[in-house]
C-alpha cells in the first residue's frame, strides 16, 4: 500500500492540550469505541475522555512526556505519547503509549508517520532504548514487526475488554543505537 499520508498530513510535537483537546478526546472516544486496548472500556465518555487528556497535562508542561499529532487540515485523525523515565537507572529509555489513529483514517501510513516522528525525537534526546507493549493478536503488533520492534515476551490475562475477556499483552522494544 502507498503511504499517501505523507502528502497531505502534518505531525506535530503539542506541549499544551487547549488547543487540541476536544480533538484528541474525540479521537480517544474513537480508538477505544473501536476495540483500542488503551487502558479504557468502552463505550468511554466524553467526561471520562476529557478527564485523561487533563491529567496528562502537567507531564507534558514538566517534560515528563511528549505527545505527537497527526492532522488532516485542523482535525486531529491520530497521536502518540513518549513517556520519559525519571529514574536515574532509566534516563536512556522511554516507554510509547497510546499509539491512536481515527478508525475512518486508518491504514493509510499515518501510525507509521507518527512512529517514526516519535522515534526520531527520542533519538534527538539521546534516548537508546524504546518500549511498548499491545494486546496480543491486535494489528498494531504488525506495524511495530514492520518498525523493527522485537517481541521481549507475553503476559497471559494482563488487560480486560470492553467485552468482558481477560486478553494477553505483548512487550515490544527497540534498541536506537
Amino acid at each position: 500500500m502507498q503511504d499517501v499520508a505523507a502528502g497531505y498530513s502534518q505531525v506535530y510535537k503539542i506541549n499544551s492540550l487547549h488547543e487540541f483537546k476536544d480533538s484528541l478526546s474525540n479521537l480517544l472516544i474513537d480508538s477505544v469505541n473501536c476495540g483500542a486496548s488503551i487502558g479504557f472500556i468502552a463505550p468511554l465518555t466524553h467526561k471520562n475522555a476529557d478527564q485523561y487528556w487533563y491529567s496528562i497535562e502537567n507531564d507534558l508542561l514538566n517534560n515528563n512526556r511528549e505527545l505527537f499529532i497527526i492532522t488532516v487540515g485542523t482535525e486531529v485523525i491520530g497521536a502518540v505519547q513518549l513517556s520519559l523515565c525519571s529514574k536515574a537507572n532509566g534516563a536512556h529509555r522511554g516507554e510509547i503509549e497510546k499509539l491512536m489513529v481515527h478508525s475512518q483514517h486508518q491504514g493509510q501510513g499515518f501510525a507509521k508517520q507518527l512512529m517514526n516522528t516519535l522515534e526520531q525525537s527520542a533519538l534527538q534526546q539521546q534516548l537508546t532504548l524504546l518500549v511498548l507493549d499491545t494486546r496480543l493478536g491486535d494489528v498494531a503488533s504488525r506495524l511495530y514487526h514492520k518498525l523493527n520492534y522485537i517481541e521481549a515476551g507475553q503476559i497471559p490475562q494482563f488487560a480486560l475488554s470492553s467485552s468482558g475477556e481477560l486478553n494477553a499483552t505483548v512487550y515490544f522494544y527497540k534498541p536506537l543505537l
